[in-house]
């Protein structure tokens, strides 16, 4: 339970670091100055002191998604291992579970966009809607294939079997991975297929009729839901240097020193590519879901055959 809720303290603190040492980054590699990496809590505890303004055409939904949005995160992060192999929250910790409560704000994000009577709110709530659809099937198959490799559906049971090397398809296991990482990175919203922290890309449009505290809670829910997805990859596909169940304080930390330099490392790749990446049209997106999906397929297959 200490180690639950350290993380989900933490994740609060740091997510929006995250997002500014993300901005910095891309406008070094755009050869301009860019803002602080600081910037991103200056935004946000001047929202926290602003008015919350919502638009006459939105009901209760507007107003309960934002603190929904940021519990889920919260939830989440106290079930996802991240410093050890072991789930803080074992009951937290199906990735079954973990699976349909990245949904759940998600819908209640696009409900909120259709809920604010705006057109380009509802624009961006639909743009949403076909992400999930095209994104979710193989994250799901990718999961499914691990689930059946590691003979668990617990989070911390399967970064605890690849760990070990305890795997009836170990082929199958790594192939799901790639799957599961193409998946990762379109749910990032990273260019080529969207920017998640500009509200005037179609994706945030629902964003574009929140203030104050209700757009502050948002700023700091997107990038802890950006770690939660990346911390679910580290730790099911890349649990190694994670604290075993048991361990020690001097384990859990440099579990947690392994656990920032594999996010870190993740994070920069997906910087690098979105720097180097032009925007795709979105009626391509699908061709890219597609390929992933049919990635994750082949891996179930191999785990059938049992390679």
């Amino acid at each position: 339970i200490v180690i639950a809720v350290i993380q989900a303290v933490l994740l609060v603190l740091l997510a929006p670091l995250v997002s500014g040492v993300a901005r910095w980054f891309r406008a070094k590699m755009q050869t301009r100055r860019g803002p602080s990496i600081w910037q991103d809590y200056r935004d946000i505890a001047k929202l926290f002191k602003r008015q919350d303004v919502h638009s006459n055409a939105s009901s209760w939904v507007s107003r309960f998604m934002p603190p929904l949005y940021m519990g889920t995160m919260l939830v989440l992060a106290m079930g996802v291992p991240m410093a050890t192999r072991l789930c803080p929250v074992p009951l937290l910790g199906d990735v079954i579970l973990v699976v349909y409560m990245l949904a759940l704000p998600r819908f209640f994000f696009a409900l909120t966009g259709f809920d604010s009577g705006d057109a380009y709110a509802g624009v961006g709530a639909i743009r949403e809607l076909d992400m999930s659809t095209l994104i979710e099937p193989s994250m799901m198959l990718a999961l499914f294939v691990a689930a059946l490799c590691c003979g668990t559906t617990n989070v911390g049971g399967m970064g605890a079997a690849v760990a070990s090397g305890s795997l009836t398809a170990p082929v199958a296991m790594v192939i799901a991975g790639v799957a599961f990482a193409v998946s990762c990175y379109m749910e990032l919203g990273k260019l080529p297929y969207d920017m998640a922290e500009a509200e005037q890309e179609l994706q945030e449009g629902p964003l574009s009729e929140m203030s104050g505290p209700t757009l502050a809670m948002m700023h700091l829910a997107v990038p802890m839901k950006q770690i939660i997805v990346v911390s679910l990859f580290v730790a099911i596909f890349l649990p190694f240097g994670s604290a075993a169940a048991g361990a020690g304080l001097g384990a859990i930390l440099l579990g947690a020193v392994w656990y920032v330099v594999k996010v870190a490392l993740i994070f920069l790749v997906c910087s690098v590519i979105e720097n180097v990446v032009s925007r795709v049209r979105f009626k391509l997106v699908g061709r890219q879901t597609w390929a992933a999906v049919g990635i994750a397929a082949v891996a179930l297959v191999l785990c059938v055959i049992g390679i």
